[in-house]
């Protein structure tokens, strides 16, 4: 991972999880070539463990000269009758979200959420 390309370093996202892409608005320029380029992304694993938790991981590389500005990392969880989703990329970003999978939220019913 790389300070120097970055705006902001893991920047709060609030409830965005990106599990493919790049928040574009927070590349500042390669530390390496100095171009600012679009990104791609290299090196996409997704793995399921035994406990059905999904996780996706991959870099974000310069097009031009192929260095890798940030490593972004998406969870997914089901979770009783919720769904967890989170991010972790000091280019993305910070991100996590709760969403429930029943027609109503006791969550919202209770005035809790």
């Amino acid at each position: 991972m790389c300070v120097d390309c970055v705006k902001n370093r893991h920047v709060d996202r609030g409830r965005t999880c990106l599990d493919n892409g790049t928040y574009w608005m927070n590349f500042e320029r390669c530390a390496e070539c100095r171009k600012r380029e679009p990104i791609k992304i290299s090196q996409r694993n997704t793995e399921v463990k035994d406990d059905g938790e999904e996780v996706i991981s991959y870099d974000h590389v310069c097009t031009y000269c192929s260095h890798v500005i940030a490593e972004h990392e998406h969870i997914f969880i089901i979770d009783g009758d919720y769904q967890e989703y989170s991010m972790n990329c000091m280019l993305c970003g910070i991100g996590n979200d709760l969403v429930c999978i029943q027609p109503v939220d006791p969550r919202k019913e209770l005035g809790i959420f």
